[in-house]
């Protein structure tokens, strides 16, 4: 599956979160899920995939990352609870 995408990792609810982009998102959450991505998301222990966004081109994708992670806490969790009140792992709707 090739297609770009903004997404968000926590620990738990309301825990630590890390957001990223890939043009792979089942291959990269299940990195991320399983550990193999050495960093922050490991460090931390993100693997509950609370929040992703599809785009039509990488470009978009990478402008809406840079937005968000330049944005506040506080607009994280708004993105996050809009979509996905109950902090459930979406990794399922991705496969």
């Amino acid at each position: 599956m090739k297609q770009p995408c903004v997404y968000m990792f926590a620990n738990r609810r309301n825990g630590t979160i890390y957001t990223g982009v890939t043009s792979n998102p089942p291959r990269r959450a299940f990195e991320h899920r399983e550990g193999l991505v050495k960093g922050f998301s490991s460090k931390y222990g993100c693997k509950l995939l609370v929040w992703y966004e599809l785009h039509a081109t990488m470009t978009d994708a990478i402008v809406r990352e840079k937005q968000i992670k330049g944005g506040s806490r506080a607009n994280k969790l708004a993105l996050i609870e809009s979509l996905n009140p109950n902090w459930d792992d979406l990794y399922e709707t991705l496969i």
